[in-house]
């Protein structure tokens, strides 16, 4: 049986294969374009500051992290634009996707909206993944395909130990469900420098 955590972990460890300067292609759902979603994190994040172990996320960069691609210094500019017609072509047939966020919750790491019924979001990713496998073969796919936790963060921990009780207490008041339709998604180069994921954009494809 699972130990639950009890207390925060500093999310900004470097995880395998990550370095300063390094980025790397995945595709993202982009959330500008949501104004529910930043009206709820700007009542939030303050609240989120005054912890003083969290780092709410600039509204710019939110995010909902779909499906990585490969470290950009891995893949080749040939490979890339043809992974980015063929997931075009494969989401294009999902269609938008109606979806709930919310409420919040925390975890070791941070604070994030969850996505209740993951069905449809989950079916955005694998045609993400089919994509990639049109290209490269399902062995070249990264990450699992059954271990997907759609979520828009809010913040990040900057520290370990610290209790998670107090951060659930303010959650707790915090009971907003936020419906949204997904209608792309979105292929970037991210980096994780100065604990912050920034990202140019590649290109959008439409559901």
């Amino acid at each position: 049986m699972a130990v639950e955590e009890t207390t925060t972990r500093d999310h900004w460890w470097w995880r395998p294969g990550w370095r300063v300067g390094r980025s790397y292609y995945t595709w993202h759902i982009l959330v500008e374009d949501q104004p529910a979603i930043h009206e709820f994190a700007q009542a939030l994040q303050p609240e989120l500051a005054a912890t003083g172990v969290l780092g709410p996320i600039p509204l710019e960069w939110l995010h909902m992290t779909m499906q990585g691609v490969g470290f950009a210094d891995e893949v080749s500019d040939e490979d890339l634009h043809a992974i980015a017609a063929a997931v075009s072509a494969r989401v294009a047939a999902v269609g938008p996707v109606p979806v709930t966020l919310g409420p919040p919750v925390v975890d070791p790491e941070g604070v994030n909206l969850p996505v209740r019924r993951i069905e449809a979001v989950n079916a955005v990713r694998l045609a993400v993944r089919d994509g990639i496998a049109d290209v490269w073969g399902t062995d070249r796919v990264s990450e699992a395909a059954d271990r997907f936790r759609p979520h828009v963060s809010l913040a990040y921990s900057h520290s370990t130990g610290a209790p998670l009780a107090p951060i659930q207490n303010i959650l707790a008041q915090h009971t907003t469900e936020i419906p949204v339709v997904v209608n792309r998604v979105s292929l970037i180069d991210i980096n994780r420098d100065n604990g912050i994921y920034w990202w140019r954009l590649i290109q959008h494809a439409s559901l």
